[in-house]
């Protein structure tokens, strides 16, 4: 089951959270700063093993303080005009988030929108991309979340659902 809400990404009783990454993944603005903030410290610390994270492809460490097992870390692309691989890279996201779950037995995850901050990817194909990999992998997951930060998108992603 898909079902969006608007939340709190970091107060999610949900398996695995996806933060929207930068491709250091140690922490920033937006929800990565947020999540690296409730983590805590041993964030950083886990993160800094991981060596990065090139763009479309994600990682795992454990939640930490959050209560969520696992944060499924993912870097999406920066918006230049839909011309430079920039949807395919947003579709790997989800797919490889999507895929590190199960590998992770993840039942329940939420995403945030991811590359639609300060990437500055359009909200409305951001979501259509994201429901539409989300749609593919739903019935091997308990939930999906997308966790929305605005009403304006819970809105986006309640309509893209019901059409």
């Amino acid at each position: 089951m898909i079902e969006p809400v608007r939340a709190d990404i970091t107060q999610l009783h949900v398996d695995a959270i996806v933060n929207a990454a930068n491709n250091s993944l140690l922490g920033g603005g937006g929800v990565d700063g947020a999540i690296h903030r409730a983590a805590g410290s041993a964030l950083l610390d886990a993160c800094q093993h991981l060596s990065g994270c090139p763009t479309g492809e994600a990682r795992i460490t454990p939640g930490f303080n959050l209560p969520a097992q696992y944060i499924i870390h993912t870097v999406g692309p920066a918006w230049q005009d839909g011309h430079h691989g920039e949807k395919q890279l947003l579709e790997n996201c989800y797919r490889n988030s999507l895929q590190l779950a199960l590998e992770n037995n993840v039942k329940t995850i939420a995403f945030p929108g991811i590359s639609t901050g300060v990437y500055s990817f359009p909200k409305d194909k951001a979501a259509e991309i994201a429901v539409k990999v989300m749609r593919e992998f739903e019935y091997r997951f308990e939930k999906i979340i997308p966790c929305c930060f605005s009403e304006g998108d819970l809105v986006l992603y309640q309509n893209i659902l019901s059409g």
